[in-house]
């Protein structure tokens, strides 16, 4: 792997930079004389992480922080190796900064009550390697190849499965005890089982209804244990339980069918030990940061009950976010949250963000790699978003390979980027790194992702493509790029260069807000600013995708509004406003988010979403949408609704047996003029005339 020290000390600013080629060997003591000093350490080697760790618990004295960065597989394996020294060198500056802000936890507490679910012989077969450290019981799912054992070491439950909710230390089992045979009572005796001429009690003690031919054999040789009862009512029990291991997945539907499981819910095969070892592990308390921060005063998800943006509900696996329109808000349950972050890429207002890393956070470490990429040399910079699982462990598989002169590798201008989940980065984000200067921004996926988490980044990618395109940048700038093997990754990112990407002629210096909408006007204003090609050639507006779309305007058909102004009040953001001192409808578009509650609202259905970019100063000003010429009390000419909204009214009620001659009249009248001709009227009835 050739490195410049040289080089790589003048894009770091370090003056006196040694390389070290043994460092976890012969100069191990180095590595402990430096992490004495105070200050941060950086060490560029992933595979001696342990030893290294191993090192620093051994050294007295030592007081400095320890980061580890992988510059081999993701650059210094490769075929064009020896142009890696800027990439080389901004992996190395991100790994200098700080870690994460902390954040709010969510507690799991387990003692350790196992619930098995699935065929009986099975089971027991789990529980026995288990039952050491946990609390086992058995759901039998019939008796499976074997049936169960002679000897009964561990409560057994039957009947039908109604419900199964909850997670790592609080699921809650419901079932319908609906089977004859009482498996507390019942010793196992195989009395019933020999008797039954249809063979419909199986080695698991429960009797195939569907096969019974009610001879009731059965509970004659039961008389002493009584365990056998057909008149017994079939009553719903629920139990608690810390953790579920469910065996039906191949054989039948398991109870959690979500792609993003609850924690402390496993599925097992039969062959996978490695899932029992990690049950053996889950007893005692446990943390896991809060990933998510909801605002509720920014969410377009529902007013006055109506259902508008229902985006984060739509797209989350977990099925950890659910509706509750009754308090214009949604609800998300952190336990079942596992933090892919998918819910705050959709969300147009940002009334759901990213918590750990926060987005500032992301956004400084983009801006690192590619401000020191960029000085160090480096040109045509692609961002490669990809997990920490599946997608870091393709990334060493490629270098690997590439080491062994069977793959290109990464390439020199591509620089990988670490996620928790490919989700949790959307359209700000990106578009605040081709702002910087990444003149690709790639988010690789493999199988480890909902279909749903594709279908998401796909369209925000869509969105913000076109807005690209229409500011005159050309080329490919957001990718989504699918691979489950090393060959199928080399090949994707080998074909990146067949395309040339423009850029920002000036990279971006704003700093990536916490607030989402923030962010992407201040990206917008500076790709504007710095678009290629003359301004006055560009259209005025660039038309966007229907689906995902953040950003548009509204129209509003004029001949049936009749400013009734229910929109206003629906409306999330402040895009549509009124005007205190005339009947109008007003607009600013840059508020504008497309939840539609707006045009879910009218009761005219007079409105409707036109996904687009405005580029001329409009976008930020307020415009009339409406406006109707108001109507004059008949009584004191004071100005109230409007012409067109009271002549409906009366169009509508005239016919009515409540609104007839003066009462129609009043109708014309505004709030105070109605009370003083109601009473002052000698035609009505009134109380003290009766």
């Amino acid at each position: 792997m050739p490195l410049n020290p040289k080089a790589l000390g003048e894009a770091l600013h370090e003056k006196d930079l040694t390389l070290h080629s043994t460092l976890c060997r012969r100069e191990a003591g180095a590595f402990q004389q430096a992490i004495k000093s105070g200050q941060d350490v950086v060490v560029a080697c992933t595979q001696e992480q342990r030893l290294f760790a191993e090192l620093g618990q051994q050294t007295e004295g030592a007081v400095s922080p320890i980061r580890f960065v992988n510059i081999r597989e993701t650059g210094g394996w490769s075929r064009d190796a020896s142009q890696a020294t800027p990439k080389i060198a901004a992996l190395l500056a991100a790994a200098k900064l700080p870690e994460p802000a902390p954040v709010p936890t969510v507690t799991f507490k387990s003692t350790g009550r196992l619930l098995i679910i699935g065929p009986l012989d099975v089971a027991e077969r789990a529980a026995a390697m288990v039952s050491d450290v946990l609390e086992v019981t058995l759901f039998t799912q019939g008796p499976g190849a074997a049936g169960g054992a002679q000897t009964r070491r561990y409560p057994v439950l039957g009947g039908r499965i109604t419900d199964l909710t909850g997670w790592l230390g609080a699921f809650e089992l419901q079932w319908k005890a609906d089977n004859p045979i009482d498996l507390d009572l019942c010793t196992r005796c195989n009395a019933c089982v020999a008797a039954c001429p249809e063979n419909a009690i199986g080695l698991d003690y429960q009797i195939d209804l569907a096969a019974c031919q009610s001879h009731r054999t059965c509970v004659k040789v039961c008389q002493v244990a009584g365990a056998i009862d057909f008149e017994r009512d079939a009553a719903v029990q629920a139990q608690h339980f810390d953790l579920v291991l469910d065996l039906r997945a191949a054989t039948a539907t398991p109870t959690f069918v979500q792609h993003a499981l609850p924690q402390g819910y496993f599925r097992w095969d039969g062959r996978d030990i490695a899932t029992l070892l990690r049950l053996r592990e889950l007893v005692g308390e446990f943390d896991k940061p809060k990933f998510f921060v909801y605002k509720q005063k920014l969410c377009a998800h529902s007013r006055n009950e109506t259902v508008g943006c229902n985006a984060c509900v739509d797209i989350c696996s977990a099925e950890a976010i659910a509706s509750d329109k009754s308090r214009q808000q949604i609800k998300v349950n952190p336990n079942l949250c596992v933090g892919c972050g998918a819910c705050t890429t959709v969300c147009p207002t940002g009334a759901l963000t990213y918590a750990y890393p926060s987005a500032t956070e992301q956004g400084v470490k983009i801006k690192t790699l590619l401000s020191t990429y960029a000085a160090a040399g480096g040109r045509d910079a692609a961002l490669l978003l990809h997990s920490q699982e599946r997608g870091q462990g393709l990334v060493e598989e490629l270098g690997r390979a590439a080491q062994l002169k069977v793959a290109h590798g990464v390439p020199a201008r591509v620089i990988p980027m670490a996620l928790w989940h490919t989700a949790s980065t959307g359209i700000d984000l990106w578009l605040s790194a081709v702002a910087y200067g990444a003149s690709q921004v790639v988010v690789l996926v493999t199988d480890e992702e909902a279909p749903q988490y594709l279908e998401g980044l796909q369209a925000q990618m869509d969105v913000g493509q076109t807005i690209l395109r229409g500011l005159g940048y050309p080329g490919s700038h957001l990718q989504l790029l699918k691979a489950a093997h090393p060959t199928e990754l080399d090949a994707a990112l080998q074909a990146l260069g067949q395309t040339r990407q423009a850029t920002p002629t000036v990279p971006a210096r704003h700093a990536v807000a916490q607030e989402k909408r923030s962010t992407l006007e201040m990206a917008l204003d500076h790709l504007i600013e710095h678009a290629r090609g003359p301004a006055e050639l560009r259209a005025e507006a660039i038309a966007l995708p229907a689906i995902g779309s953040p950003l548009g305007s509204i129209t509003v058909n004029k001949d049936r509004c009749t400013l009734c102004l229910s929109c206003v009040s629906a409306c999330p953001a402040s895009a549509l406003q009124d005007n205190p001192q005339l009947p109008q409808l007003r607009f600013i578009e840059k508020n504008c988010v497309q939840c539609g509650l707006c045009a879910t609202t009218c009761p005219e259905d007079a409105i409707a979403l036109q996904p687009r970019l405005l580029l001329t100063p409009e976008r930020a000003q307020l415009r009339v949408l409406n406006e109707a010429k108001p109507w004059a009390c008949v009584r004191c000419s004071k100005p109230f609704g409007t012409v067109k909204a009271i002549e409906a009214m009366l169009g509508k009620l005239s016919g009515h047996p409540m609104f007839q001659g003066d009462a129609l009249e009043r109708l014309k009248m505004c709030s105070d003029c109605r009370v003083i001709d109601l009473y002052s009227s000698q035609t009505e009835a009134k109380v003290t005339d009766l």
